[in-house]
């Protein structure tokens, strides 16, 4: 008994050192940090009224304004909107999933036809200072009848300014937004259990979506609306 035990443990030692080891060249195949990253989030983050959310998270990214300079552009913005729903894929290991087609967006569970969200296709504002994209909410299951074809929608809003304490670099805003949301948990159970279940599931993945903005790794467009040149 001892030696099967003593082998046991063995064993579990060598599959940590592996795992460990794993987790280790990961993170090294992660790019390098770039930018300084701070949560920024309003005070009243989310807010509930007569039974339609509006939540937001917020980072302000400090980096070089010549290196900034190089990112704010229309095709950068779309990047940006791709890198969001690339991270929500990636942070569910891939059980949540977007699907596209020239008009809508879908958030799906694995396959089509378990349809979370649906949207609209995406609206781009750019300006010198600030950009904007935005998904008009269409439908889903996770969306109450009263939400459906509403004026609900899901924004990241970026706003750029110089740095105040860091002469040369300029600080960047970045606001994840929900807004006009009929979560379909708070219309069938009640308010308190979309608080403690869905709402808290998207404010710890958006902080961990903004927290990853610091390496500036930006994923490639899949629908490619803006080009370089």
């Amino acid at each position: 008994m001892r030696s099967q035990g003593a082998i046991a443990s063995a064993v579990a030692g060598l599959l940590a050192a592996i795992a460990g080891c794993a987790w280790l060249v990961w993170r090294r195949s992660l790019p390098p940090v770039r930018a300084k990253t701070v949560i920024k989030d309003p005070e009243e983050s989310t807010v509930i009224a007569q039974g339609a959310v509006r939540s937001v998270q917020a980072a302000e990214l400090t980096l070089p304004a010549e290196e900034l300079e190089e990112l704010w552009s229309p095709m950068n913005l779309e990047r940006l909107a791709r890198t969001y729903w690339r991270f929500l894929t990636r942070a569910t290991l891939g059980l949540i999933r977007i699907r596209y087609t020239e008009r809508e967006r879908f958030v799906v569970l694995l396959f089509r036809p378990l349809v979370l969200l649906s949207f609209q296709a995406p609206e781009y504002e750019m300006g010198a200072d600030r950009g904007i994209v935005r998904w008009r909410i269409e439908s889903g299951v996770l969306v109450s009848r009263k939400g459906a074809s509403g004026d609900g929608y899901l924004e990241i809003d970026v706003r750029r300014r110089p740095a105040a304490d860091a002469p040369g670099c300029d600080v960047v805003r970045c606001e994840v937004e929900i807004a006009n949301f009929y979560p379909a948990i708070a219309s069938g159970v009640a308010t308190w259990a979309y608080r403690i279940t869905q709402s808290r599931i998207h404010v710890i993945v958006t902080h961990s979506f903004l927290r990853s903005l610091a390496r500036l790794d930006l994923a490639e467009s899949r629908v490619g609306r803006y080009v370089a040149g």
